[in-house]
């Protein structure tokens, strides 16, 4: 069973300039972004409004800030169960 790059969940950090990075799949210079109230970045679909990826600013600083858990807005529909 083959899975399709599409469905990747890819997590990038750059260190220097302290952002998270999520994307489904390959990141499209097509993408729709939208920033939100708390720093965040959202990227969309422009044809299917499909939320396709965010971007945490400050990350770090978030993190230290919480010391538990950090609340990410993403909702994940897992149909394909098979390890790589």
């Amino acid at each position: 069973m083959s899975i399709k790059k599409s469905n990747y969940l890819n997590l990038f950090y750059d260190k220097e300039a302290d952002v998270l990075y999520f994307s489904k799949g390959t990141p499209s210079a097509s993408d729709i972004s939208d920033e939100t109230e708390n720093e965040m970045v959202i990227r969309k679909n422009p044809h299917t409004k499909e939320v396709t990826g965010f971007t945490v600013l400050n990350f770090s600083k978030r993190s230290k800030e919480t010391d538990k858990n950090i609340k990410l807005p993403i909702e994940v529909d897992f149909k394909q169960t098979a390890f790589i």
